[in-house]
């Protein structure tokens, strides 16, 4: 018997599975909630180079497998890190997406060998660069298409932590209507520059959702409910690029969809490490000004819509 489904199958096609402790709750893999029935299977809740590539044991993936949650990894020129990454997210979930937004550093050459030897790993490649939030929405409407409901965020230079995506699944699962947010737990490595400079990001973005409980606005390890976040999308040009993980949890606030927050670890990795960024200090922190610009003057029309949200509490 496989060990994992196909990335696209359908809830009542999941094979069954052998129920295994993960050290949390058991999740239904049949309606996703926390209590399994009778009826239901129970599971625990620089060029890049080409990856080494070999046959994977039915022990090296024995995987918490859903047909409502999966892994989303948009990825940019991330250089080799992108394969450690995608392994390790493996090694978590099934399925996993990766989107590769435009990259010239040929890993897109090593991802597609890496999924055509794992079918719980689905690789789509953009012909062009079109940013970080243009390319999680691709992946959205791919995934609402397959009947997929929330997905998980990740970065794919391998700062953020995989081990962490079965917990952050299970929060999500046992609220639904909710996003889980990470809130980064910083160690030696980051700049502090950087979680100085968040720190007033988090500031704005908890002012424009009358403080709802936004623990972090820039961390892009999360879950979203998948459909909330294509109709905000959908509904307005922004979002595409940096600007896309502090805009929607701001947006989402706004529609009423509440916060999760649980820590987890991030670390930077220098380039020794193979550590890759594309943030830029002037052209990044000018997108961030004109986005808070443009949510403070959301925020001001929706003011008295979310000051009644905080007396009824809905």
């Amino acid at each position: 018997m496989p060990a994992f489904a196909p990335p696209m199958a359908r809830t009542n096609r999941v094979a069954p599975l052998r129920a295994r402790l993960c050290g949390f709750r058991a999740v239904c893999l049949r309606c996703s909630s926390l209590r399994a029935s009778a009826r239901c299977v129970v599971a625990p809740c620089q060029p890049a180079r080409k990856p080494h590539t070999r046959a994977r044991s039915t022990e090296e993936y024995r995987l918490n497998v859903s047909a409502s949650h999966l892994v989303l990894i948009p990825s940019y020129n991330p250089g080799a890190r992108v394969y450690d990454t995608v392994r390790a997210a493996r090694r978590q979930w099934t399925p996993v997406w990766v989107v590769v937004d435009g990259s010239s550093d040929d890993s897109a050459a090593g991802l597609q060998e890496m999924a055509a030897t794992d079918p719980g790993l689905r690789v789509v490649v953009l012909p062009e660069n079109v940013g970080k939030g243009a390319a999680v929405l691709h992946g959205l409407d791919l995934a609402a298409n397959e009947g997929f409901t929330h997905a998980l965020t990740m970065d794919s230079d391998g700062q953020h932590p995989a081990d962490l995506i079965p917990s952050f699944m299970a929060a999500s699962m046992a609220a639904p209507g909710c996003m889980v947010l990470g809130v980064p737990v910083f160690d030696a490595s980051a700049p502090n520059l950087r979680v100085q400079g968040r720190k007033l990001s988090n500031a704005w973005a908890n002012l424009e959702t009358l403080w709802m409980g936004i623990g972090d606005s820039l961390y892009g390890f999360r879950v979203y409910p998948i459909e909330p976040l294509r109709q905000v999308m959908r509904g307005q040009r922004w979002m595409r690029r940096f600007d896309f993980d502090p805009e929607a949890v701001v947006r989402l606030c706004w529609r009423g969809v509440r916060p999760i927050n649980l820590p987890a670890p991030v670390k930077y990795l220098t380039a020794a490490e193979g550590g890759v960024s594309h943030f830029n200090y002037l052209r990044d922190n000018i997108l961030l000004t004109w986005m808070h610009a443009r949510l403070l003057l959301g925020f001001l029309l929706r003011l008295p819509l979310l000051i009644g949200r905080r007396f009824t509490g809905n």
